[in-house]
């Protein structure tokens, strides 16, 4: 019986290390709490670009990954493509924004 307990001890003790190494992000991978705030900053990204009636929201790509937002697509003037970008650091949690857009 006491060897038994010692088991489960270690079996919970493996499966709460896997649990948790498991959620935690590298350089190149997220954890799941980053995954859930990238989606919500790269939402409001494409709220605040959707709102501006100078903008074409549907050429412009937006993704996130660790606060760091990537414009992508193609925008009708270098205006348009600095008011992308300047929308885009105006939502919170964005820590910089790497653009990607190209003007046709």
């Amino acid at each position: 019986m006491k060897q038994l307990s010692k088991y489960l001890s270690a079996l919970f003790l493996a499966i709460a290390l896997v649990s948790v190494v498991g959620c935690a992000s590298t350089q190149k991978q997220e954890g799941t709490g980053e995954y859930v705030d990238d989606s919500v900053i790269t939402a409001k990204v494409k709220a605040a670009i959707f709102n501006e009636p100078s903008l074409k929201s549907a050429e412009i790509n937006v993704e996130t990954f660790k606060g760091v937002v990537q414009l992508s697509g193609f925008v009708s003037s270098q205006s348009a493509e600095h008011k992308a970008v300047e929308l885009a650091r105006g939502v919170s949690g964005v820590k910089s924004v790497k653009n990607d857009m190209r003007i046709k």
